[in-house]
């Protein structure tokens, strides 16, 4: 199953409240697992989205706990929802849950349609979870299955050609709202994974523009700014910077306010009344939104991008029905292989039996045997052998190929019931 919420359902602050930051991911999805009812989690938590994948064995109790989980770090956040939590959160389970998943991973289930970042912040979250020990066969293979769906997506549709990620969008906004960036000076806060993006989409800009680099580590800042050919500088020189800059892209994973209202203020003083264009582009928000109040800053946040990247849409929206024919291919693809693996237990059960009962009876006849020469003995250990797999072949590949329906149901029930597996 999967519960959670995104940018189109829930507002901005509560999805900011709820954001699970790297961080934080072992000691969520040891209160997830703490659950009773729940014996597999992955955790997908990007700007966009914060979903909780589970495997639960109740579904009314497996929802409840991690609406239970929702709510306890909207409390730890002293954050409050507009109306009941529940009503914000999106609720799938089984085949739902799966192409909900699928449906993500292809990036058509984003604010930037086709989005490429989606597919490895996907494959990231079960890789984490995974070294946690929260994700099992069961998540594994889902999440597997879902990377392959993105790939093929990407690989045989148009749904990722132009503007694909909300990196990308915000450097087209800061380009739209300045008349282009060439000649400009744009100062970038945050060097982790979406800062690179943005550095990366600075540089690749038509007349790129003298980029600034500023984060917490600086070490990580120098690195990326050493990798790109732009600058870097400490946390506490970035108002300094401000004074000069065109452009503030913010994407850092602080989690909190990294410029407040009262910063912005003062960099305003100083810059004998020149704009500043802000992009604020993490969650939780970077820049104080108060800040878009100051004459002389121009702030936008997440809500802002999505509507920018809406222009962006047009032509691959053409592409979603040939995306869906492909999801559901490979929905299929996966539904199949999972209903193999549930008959699977029966079938391993049944070989299993039948080696077991065909060693006994050669233990029995032992001292039968025991005048055979090596070469005899060896000719009569393959025979059974080829034997017992003959008279199998046919119960096990029907029972593999009618996996799932009614009569697999039955089929793997008189294989329980006739050889007492």
């Amino acid at each position: 199953m999967v519960v959670g919420l995104n940018e189109r359902d829930a507002p901005l602050e509560l999805l900011e409240q709820l954001t699970v930051p790297e961080r934080e991911l072992p000691k969520a999805l040891t209160q997830l697992l703490d659950s009773p009812h729940a014996s597999e989690a992955v955790i997908l938590s990007t700007c966009m989205r914060t979903e909780v994948y589970a495997v639960v064995d109740r579904f009314h109790d497996g929802v409840a706990d991690i609406e239970s989980f929702f709510l306890g770090r909207l409390a730890a956040s002293e954050g409050s929802a507009d109306g009941e939590l529940a009503e914000q959160l999106v609720v799938a389970f089984d085949e739902a849950a799966a192409e909900h998943l699928f449906e993500v991973a292809a990036g058509i289930d984003s604010a930037v349609l086709g989005e490429g970042e989606i597919l490895r912040q996907v494959r990231h979250a079960e890789e984490r979870a995974r070294a946690e020990r929260a994700s099992g066969p069961v998540l594994t293979g889902l999440f597997r299955h879902a990377v392959q769906a993105g790939k093929r997506v990407r690989t045989e549709t148009a749904i990722a050609r132009g503007v694909t990620s909300l990196a990308h969008v915000a450097v087209a906004l800061a380009s739209r709202r300045l008349g282009g960036l060439a000649g400009r000076s744009v100062a970038v806060l945050g060097a982790g994974e979406m800062g690179e993006e943005i550095v990366s989409a600075l540089a690749a800009d038509p007349g790129a523009p003298g980029v600034v680099v500023a984060n917490r580590s600086a070490a990580r800042a120098a690195a990326l700014a050493a990798a790109r050919g732009a600058r870097h500088v400490s946390l506490a020189r970035l108002p300094d910077e401000l004074v000069g800059a065109d452009v503030l892209i913010a994407a850092s994973a602080a989690g909190e306010f990294v410029l407040s209202a009262e910063k912005l203020a003062a960099v305003v003083a100083r810059r004998a009344g020149e704009r500043l264009v802000v992009i604020d582009a993490a969650v939780p928000r970077n820049v104080d939104p108060a800040a878009g109040g100051l004459s002389g800053i121009e702030l936008y946040d997440l809500d802002d991008l999505r509507a920018s990247a809406e222009a962006e849409m047009a032509a691959r929206r053409a592409e979603v029905a040939a995306v869906r024919e492909i999801l559901a291919e490979e929905l299929e693809r996966y539904r199949t292989t999972m209903l193999e693996r549930s008959v699977a237990p029966v079938v391993a059960a049944l070989r299993a039996r039948a080696e077991a009962l065909r060693s006994a009876e050669l233990e029995r006849q032992r001292s039968a045997l025991a005048a055979l020469s090596p070469e005899q003995a060896a000719a009569v250990e393959a025979v059974t052998k080829r034997v017992v797999a003959k008279l199998l072949h046919e119960p096990t590949l029907a029972v593999k190929q009618a996996a799932g329906s009614p009569r697999g149901e039955r089929l793997a029930e008189a294989l329980r019931l006739l050889f007492d597996l």
